[in-house]
């Protein structure tokens, strides 16, 4: 079986769809080691991408910065009370964990995008690799960007104050669970890529989602100071939950409840669009 080269696929004419629907396999004809195989290949290909276009890390590099002393310095003395920073950095930088992950997924989407439009995908779709493979190396190549902005936001949440309660292993578990959350989310923004006409409609519809989603959730203030019907919103955004473990694991306190409401969110959302995600790559045009 063909190996899948690293090399930039935009080299070679796009492959028509018809051609490449009937080349590639179904994934149920590649076995485990093949697909593991192929992720692998295209997982060092979007590396070696990120590492010729070095701009595409800025996003992760700054975002976490930006979005921590911004938070803190401008929001932390209104709901914390003046000069208590220090006690609002251990409040937002576990809820800002949650917020990394939903920002870098909506890059993915755009990604996808724009990978069909320089006919990219074509070549893939054309090549003896399971559609799947596509996809998953992806979301892998996101996750480690996820954890390169988790390690920075973190690294700034220690330097204005952030302290660990609990323990080292828990902090993992709320980064871990932050990335399991996230890559679920990743299906839903690749489903969106590969269903809006252009990067510009997949980045707008991505705000309208996002921004709901993150301000009406306790990431940034706690539900108790907003309206009624704001805190029963607040109760059902999965993104509440997923801060919510995080402080907890990292603060001290409950939080099984959050812990499994965040992984059961997580599975509904892949176990719904993956497949659907899979099947639009099959099938678009």
């Amino acid at each position: 079986m063909s190996t899948v080269t690293t090399t930039d696929p935009t080299a070679s004419p796009a492959v028509p769809a018809a051609a490449a629907a009937a080349a590639l396999p179904d994934d149920g004809r590649i076995g485990l080691r093949g697909n593991l195989r192929h992720i692998g290949a295209l997982v060092r290909r979007n590396t070696l991408q990120i590492k010729q276009d070095p701009e595409s890390m800025f996003d992760v590099l700054f975002m976490p910065i930006i979005f921590t002393l911004l938070f803190v310095f401008v929001f932390g003395g209104a709901i914390s009370g003046k000069g208590q920073q220090e006690a609002y950095v251990n409040y937002v930088v576990p809820g800002l964990m949650a917020m990394m992950g939903m920002n870098i997924a909506m890059g993915v989407g755009t990604g996808v995008n724009d990978d069909f439009k320089k006919g990219v995908m074509d070549r893939f779709r054309s090549m003896p690799i399971a559609r799947s493979s596509v996809l998953l190396a992806k979301i892998v190549v996101e996750l480690g960007r996820m954890m390169v902005a988790i390690a920075i936001l973190l690294t700034v949440g220690f330097m204005l104050g952030l302290s660990i309660k609990t323990s080292v292993l828990d902090l993992l578990l709320s980064i871990g669970l932050s990335a399991v959350f996230g890559a679920s989310l990743m299906w839903i923004f690749i489903l969106l890529g590969l269903t809006m006409k252009t990067a510009q409609a997949v980045q707008g519809m991505a705000m309208l989602v996002l921004m709901p989603l993150q301000f009406g959730s306790s990431i940034f203030a706690p539900p108790s100071t907003m309206p009624g019907w704001l805190q029963t919103f607040t109760d059902y955004n999965p993104l509440s939950n997923l801060a919510d473990a995080a402080r907890g694991l990292i603060n001290g306190g409950p939080v099984a409840h959050a812990v499994w409401v965040t992984l059961a969110w997580s599975l509904a959302i892949t176990v719904v669009t993956m497949p659907l995600a899979v099947r639009k790559f099959r099938q678009k045009t």
